[in-house]
């Protein structure tokens, strides 16, 4: 598969630079839902500017950059909806990072887009597997990886936030 992906009409996935103006955007959406869905349940309250750009500074603006790593736009009707990464955590292993769909696309088919290019992805990169964690919390998301194979896996690493970890074999 080619960089691009094809998916069914409106929606194309391509890898973009993670600094692209796109980019950016979605996962300043990505980091703001998943900030408020979690300041919401353990608080009571939203994030606040101040934290979102906090949480912002702290993620790494070369991890998904290749060869070692690969940041996918979606697109719907030309539109940026959604937006997936994958990064090698070593030369059989690849990792799933910040997979999200704005609102107003969800349940349009662009989740499984994304995850489905995610995999080509890692697969180029040489991946025989592919990890992630996410939170308890995000049911949509958990429910999205069991569906696509996903299993569940012992924690393999130390993020305070990750409360569930999945891994799925690629290839046949």
């Amino acid at each position: 598969m080619s960089q691009t992906a094809a998916l069914r009409l409106p929606w194309a996935v391509s890898a973009e630079p993670f600094l692209s103006p796109d980019a950016r955007s979605l996962l300043r959406d990505y980091y703001t839902e998943v900030a408020d869905r979690y300041f919401e349940l353990h608080e009571g309250r939203r994030a606040t500017s101040e934290e979102i750009a906090e949480g912002l500074a702290e993620y790494p603006d070369d991890h998904l950059t290749p060869p070692h790593g690969v940041l996918l736009i979606a697109r719907h009707d030309g539109a940026a909806a959604g937006c997936a990464g994958v990064r090698l955590l070593d030369e059989r292993t690849a990792e799933l990072k910040q997979m999200f769909v704005r609102v107003p696309y969800r349940g349009r088919g662009g989740a499984g887009g994304l995850l489905t290019a995610a995999e080509s992805a890692a697969v180029r990169m040489g991946a025989e597997r592919i990890r992630l964690d996410t939170r308890l919390d995000l049911v949509e998301a958990i429910a999205l990886y069991r569906r696509r194979g996903f299993t569940e896996i012992p924690r393999y690493h130390n993020d305070i936030y990750a409360e569930i970890f999945f891994e799925k074999r690629l290839g046949g």
